[in-house]
């Protein structure tokens, strides 16, 4: 007979609710501060600096992905017929997002492997920008360095996190926030709705095995029903808040799974693979800021090379185009999971000397 799961331990509780504990206040701290992107920079922030101090910080699955869905359904909440009339450009910029991408991954790789002396399977696997779970299990089949992949990819992240939002800002692309930012509370019969057909498409896209499927099919649900006018206004917007909140939080726990001496350890590495990205991937960023008619805002975020629940997340908050933003990003992950284990195999170190 199959047993039924079991409820968190009254400890785990406590863990948890210090972990949002930890995240609200440092969200609220910097949002009183009017840092750009406040409440998920703040929480990850807070919530890293929590781990570094050996606090047992950690959301469990089930919480990860209603947050994963809350902000789906927010992203989904600002699109409108406008948003959708801008997507014939899609095509040219997500060809050349993938180039970014190949760029980017073995400049990084190669920078890796001339400055610190990473093997070549490392090296391709910890350059390789977006899809941490997918490059982490490769890694462990492939005998590379985990730790430090881990410890790369997790900089970067935390990096493009606190500091798109400062750079935005700094520049002024950030400033001047559209009607949609604030959307009007749905009725509690359409909020319903819109919470029960978000969950069916998530569970749909997560059953055909969809990348990140939480977010994209709450998100694809709210777009269509506000995108044909079915429903009007989103979330409360302190639940909005919230989920800010939690996707910063959960970004901050990833410092819980590395050691501080492993972290020092390859921080350079991380700094210096960081900023050959950055510099390869804004090199493209120019090249369709100079040809195409889209927003440098909207390009920014859909370049950065971070995790795609961190940019959509930033997208929402700094009233970015999130149609945009979501279909680059969401191109970014399937490109890599499929082409990073070809581009292993050709360039990577062979299999016969990883079983040595």
């Amino acid at each position: 007979m199959r047993r039924l799961p079991s409820l968190p331990s009254r400890a785990k509780l406590l863990n948890i609710a210090e972990t949002l504990a930890i995240g609200a206040g440092g969200g609220l701290l910097f949002l009183w501060a009017h840092l750009p992107g406040g409440l998920i920079s703040g929480a990850m922030v807070a919530v890293a600096i929590a781990a570094f101090a050996h606090r047992p910080v950690g959301l469990p699955p089930w919480l990860a992905q209603s947050i994963l869905v809350m902000l789906g359904i927010s992203l989904g909440s600002v699109v409108s017929r406008d948003l959708v009339q801008h997507m014939s450009a899609y095509p040219v910029t997500i060809a050349l997002l993938a180039a970014s991408t190949f760029c980017a991954t073995f400049g990084s790789s190669l920078y890796l492997q001339r400055m610190h002396g990473w093997d070549r399977t490392s090296a391709l696997l910890a350059g390789s920008p977006g899809a941490l779970s997918q490059i982490i299990m490769l890694a462990t089949e492939r005998n590379a360095n985990v730790p430090a992949i881990a410890v790369v990819q997790t900089v970067r992240v935390i990096i493009l996190t606190a500091g798109l939002p400062l750079l935005i800002a700094a520049t002024g692309l950030a400033s001047q926030p559209p009607p949609a930012a604030h959307p009007a509370i749905a009725a509690p019969p359409e909020l319903a709705g819109l919470v029960i057909a978000a969950i069916a498409a998530a569970l749909l896209l997560r059953w055909t095995r969809f990348p990140a499927s939480w977010m994209f099919g709450a998100m694809l649900a709210s777009s269509l029903l506000h995108g044909t006018g079915m429903i009007e206004g989103g979330l409360p917007e302190w639940l909005r808040g919230a989920a800010l909140i939690g996707i910063g939080a959960l970004i901050g726990t990833r410092f819980a799974r590395i050691a501080p001496k492993t972290l020092l350890s390859h921080l350079a590495a991380a700094l210096g693979s960081f900023a050959v990205a950055v510099a390869l991937s804004a090199t493209f960023v120019a090249i369709v800021a100079a040809t195409m008619h889209v927003r440098f805002g909207d390009l920014i975020v859909a370049f950065a090379p971070g995790a795609m629940d961190a940019m959509m997340a930033l997208a929402l908050t700094l009233h970015i185009d999130p149609v945009f933003v979501g279909a680059h990003h969401l191109s970014r992950f399937v490109f890599v999971s499929i082409a990073t284990p070809g581009i292993v195999h050709l360039f990577g170190r062979p299999q016969d000397d990883l079983d040595d």
